[in-house]
């Protein structure tokens, strides 16, 4: 018997389901067997999905017995590759179950394009952003759109432990809409951070108290079906790379036809126009996506967002999310019980200890016996030792961050008025001012194709640093 047998009969106890998703083992076996040839342990999926080695087969064939052109003509090669963008385009609606009368899909560089696209268009001017703590910095980052322009901006604290927003406090925000003016509303569907699902239920209520909605699925939908038939966010955000790893470089922005007409762009590219001209000072914008695309869209890797997509239904979102659903929950059991021989726990999590409403992200910091915690940089770099993929840092979301990591808005506020202080300041200036605190942690994240024995190595490996 294997030392891992042991493990995986308790685990298989624990978690009786998980052999309904043996289809992704077999999977793993053929289309992802570069994973067990090179022994990676891969635990950094809300960081950016794996692709398939199908993927990027059937790609090749398209490219390879085919010839495409420049969209933006009526040639032979430019009506081919028009062709399978607009198909793509159609395709990314399908799969996210969005009315084509309703919604649209603009294809963006990634999940930070379409968040930008609306936040330098929205009609901010005497209205109001609304934003909770725990956000991506591209959310965070539209703050300063709103601000330019005049409009309020407030954040909505997420609380220790779990790191959630105080459900009575949710309407009293709500409630802040400005009456006449337009109101945004943005908050991620899931905490790239805490792995914490936000409800979606939110969606409705704030449109009914004023807000037009953007929701961040980027950490959402790589292992969580995102039904548009069933909540109608204005706004959706999505990086494709993190679904199913590949192409790198595109995302979307799926907009409500009728909340994409409030958005009006502050200048036009190439592509986005029907008539511009030089001696008219004068420029007349396209209609639908097209006037939000800059230039020429990337037409030879947008077909590989469809192919990407059926392969994602091939799989089927219920086995991915109940993999991922048995695997945390595994590595959530053993971590809370890891303690040293001085009774001092391992590890601190951040966010919720359980698989209740949370995705496949798990943040902790590692502590010694003495209960001093261990510098993030040196938990990666321990990892790298053992061909152990993880992630360590903030992950863009600096909210989240200075509330697990008890960051006070004093600490902060004196960091940033110091008048000593460079224009740019750096990650070691930011230590400094908030007096040796950790300025990060360590991020283990499952996704679609993540096996037991990733999960057990990883175990495995967090049991070296006891004592």
């Amino acid at each position: 018997m294997s030392n891992t047998q042991p493990d995986l009969i308790r685990f298989l106890k624990a978690y009786p389901s998980y052999p309904s998703t043996e289809a992704i083992d077999h999977l793993r076996t053929t289309d992802y067997a570069r994973l067990d040839l090179a022994e990676h342990v891969y635990l950094d999926y809300t960081g950016g999905g794996l692709y398939a080695d199908s993927q990027i087969r059937i790609h090749y064939n398209l490219l390879t017995r085919h010839v495409f052109g420049n969209p933006h003509s009526s040639n032979p090669t430019s009506l081919a590759a028009t062709e399978l963008v607009e198909h793509a385009r159609e395709y990314v609606l399908k799969f996210f179950n969005a009315d084509p009368e309703e919604y649209l899909c603009i294809f963006t560089p990634n999940a930070s394009g379409a968040l930008k696209l609306v936040g330098e268009s929205y009609p901010f001017p005497g209205g109001h952003y609304l934003l909770t703590f725990d956000n991506h910095n591209s959310v965070n980052g539209i703050r300063e759109f709103a601000a330019t322009r005049g409009a309020e901006v407030t954040y909505i604290p997420v609380a220790l432990p779990d790191m959630r927003v105080d459900a009575s406090q949710l309407g009293e925000y709500l409630s802040l809409a400005k009456k006449g003016k337009n109101n945004l509303f943005a908050y991620p569907a899931q905490s790239n951070f805490s792995g914490v699902k936000h409800p979606l239920e939110w969606i409705e209520r704030a449109q009914k108290a004023g807000w037009d909605v953007l929701l961040d699925a980027a950490a959402y939908a790589p292992t969580s079906q995102l039904d548009l038939s069933e909540v109608h966010p204005d706004y959706v955000s999505i990086s494709f790379y993190k679904i199913f790893g590949y192409p790198t470089g595109l995302g979307a922005l799926i907009a409500h036809k009728e909340a994409l007409a409030k958005l009006h762009r502050p200048w036009f590219a190439g592509g986005t126009i029907t008539v511009a001209s030089v001696q008219g000072d004068k420029y007349y914008m396209a209609d639908g996506a097209a006037a939000f695309e800059d230039g020429t869209v990337d037409y030879l890797s947008i077909p590989a967002v469809e192919i990407g997509l059926k392969h994602i239904e091939s799989i089927g979102y219920d086995v991915i999310q109940e993999r991922v659903r048995c695997l945390t929950g595994w590595l959530l059991d053993h971590l809370k019980l890891m303690k040293h021989s001085t009774g001092v726990p391992l590890v601190h999590i951040y966010g919720p200890t359980n698989t209740e409403e949370r995705g496949g992200a798990i943040t902790v910091n590692f502590y010694n016996k003495d209960g001093k915690i261990i510098d993030h940089r040196d938990i990666e770099a321990a990892a790298n030792r053992e061909n152990i993929s993880l992630r360590t840092g903030c992950f863009c979301n600096p909210g989240a961050g200075e509330i697990a990591l008890e960051i006070s808005s004093m600490e902060l506020a004196a960091c940033f008025s110091n008048p000593g202080k460079k224009q740019r300041l750096t990650l070691d200036d930011f230590r400094q001012c908030i007096d040796g605190k950790s300025t990060g942690a360590v991020r283990i994240s499952v996704g679609t194709v993540t096996n037991f024995n990733d999960v057990q190595t990883f175990l495995n490996f967090a049991k070296t640093l006891l004592n």
